[in-house]
């Protein structure tokens, strides 16, 4: 009986710090598992609840659509301004291929802004006019956020320039003039100014933080989601916009700054490395493969054949970047004169259409002389109603020179200002019980 005892006593004894052991291993995956799942709460909370709940609210949104049919004698046509092609330096992606997105995304136009070549900004060197339906216009980013449209081709303007003097240039070589990244320091008081972005993707991308849990759980299941989530009402620019318009005539326009240039791919070699590029196809690295990483990426990417992709990952593709938001304009036909007519009149609105397609939407003043739409003048008088029209339900909110005079919710608002000014409206939609931008339309004047 005590050599059984002992014996037992001595295997409790010998197993004792095995088992301490394996408890503070237990202990430490368990602490290990609380604190990945405290650093990834918000990614996996988006994850199981609210990805799925938005994603589900916006094609509930998308249901309720019904056309549109007050045109006030324009045609409406969709596009995208301030992308960039294989010409600038920070993406690789040919003009054929932005035709194609153009054709995915069911867009009319696209105003190109590409980054200039050795200071460069050649207006004959870029796709021009309707290629298989859809309108290509020349432009550039550059210097001091100078970002023109339409310059006549043969001009080639340079940033060496001094900047009223390129200024004066681009207006006299028929070009329209906007200013881009309004969040940097610009000279408003330039006279040549046609607009200015209202909007811009890359400014939110750049400005968001916390990203990483989405990006790593939830990007592949919930892209458009995801992007929405960076999206914020641009206030200071709206601000910046509203107090320009008071003075002067500033067109609004959204830029969706596409570039398909935030992601890696790799490539094997016939050296035998694997080559890591970013999505622009501008910055690359080699990696040496040796006895482990060799069969360890057999096992991740397949057969290792020289000039082979093996790996892509792409977190802003251009279609997605295009489809984001959109520039409407009211313009006679699909051609260059007439989208740079609208956009110097501000017969334009934007739309944050992919979560639902903005299109018929209007905005106008009506009177006993006639009609006015948005970024035209009427003169006032009592009998002066502004109205909105939308084929979703949204709630509207009319702006007279910065400050709200006016909020409903319906497919229509129909209201009789007070006074003369500048009025422009904003739509959101109702998505979860929150109220979310979707449109902004540039104002109408009511003279006095």
């Amino acid at each position: 009986m005590k050599d059984a005892q002992a014996h037992r006593h001595r295997h409790r004894t010998r197993h004792r710090p095995i088992n301490r052991t394996l408890r503070r291993g237990l202990w430490v995956i368990l602490l290990l598992v609380l604190v990945i799942g405290f650093v990834l709460r918000d990614g996996l909370y988006n994850h199981f609840v609210r990805y799925p709940r938005q994603e589900a609210a916006w094609q509930a949104v998308r249901t309720e659509r019904q056309p549109v049919s007050e045109t006030a004698g324009w045609t409406e046509f969709r596009g995208i301004l301030h992308s960039h092609s294989h010409l600038s330096h920070d993406c690789d992606v040919p003009f054929e291929d932005i035709l194609k997105v153009l054709k995915a995304a069911g867009l009319d136009f696209i105003a190109l802004s590409d980054h200039c070549n050795d200071g460069l900004a050649d207006f004959a060197a870029q796709w021009r006019g309707l290629h298989e339906g859809k309108l290509f216009i020349p432009g550039f980013e550059m210097k001091q956020g100078f970002m023109p449209f339409g310059v006549k081709a043969g001009v080639v303007l340079t940033n060496g320039t001094d900047g009223a003097e390129l200024a004066r240039q681009i207006i006299e070589n028929g070009g329209v003039l906007f200013y881009a990244h309004p969040e940097e320091p610009r000279d408003w008081d330039r006279p040549e100014l046609t607009g200015m972005e209202i909007y811009n993707l890359h400014v939110d991308f750049k400005r968001h933080e916390g990203l990483l849990p989405d990006l790593l759980l939830n990007f592949r299941r919930y892209p458009e989601q995801v992007l929405h989530r960076i999206s914020k009402r641009p206030v200071e620019f709206l601000e910046r916009w509203d107090h320009l318009n008071q003075t002067r005539h500033i067109t609004g326009i959204a830029a969706n700054d596409c570039h398909q240039n935030v992601g890696m791919r790799g490539f094997y070699t016939a050296g035998g490395t694997l080559h890591v590029e970013d999505t622009g196809g501008k910055k690359g690295r080699e990696y040496k493969l040796n006895w482990l990483t060799r069969p360890l990426a057999e096992w991740a990417f397949g057969p290792l054949e020289p000039g082979r992709k093996l790996f892509e990952a792409q977190i802003d593709p251009y279609e997605r970047s295009a489809r984001f938001v959109n520039t409407h304009v009211l313009a006679r036909e699909l051609t260059e004169p007439d989208v740079l007519d609208a956009l110097r009149a501000g017969r334009v609105y934007i739309g944050f259409d992919m979560i639902a397609d903005s299109s018929g939407f209007r905005w106008f003043a009506e009177a006993p002389a006639g009609t006015a739409v948005m970024g035209e003048a009427m003169a006032f008088s009592t009998n002066t109603q502004l109205r909105a029209v939308s084929p979703l339900p949204c709630r509207f909110t009319v702006i007279h020179e910065g400050h709200a005079v006016r909020r409903e919710e319906g497919r229509s608002l129909a209201w009789a200002p007070p006074e003369p000014g500048k009025y422009r409206v904003e739509a959101e939609l109702r998505i979860l019980n929150d109220w979310v931008p979707w449109v902004y339309a540039n104002p109408i004047e009511l003279k006095d």
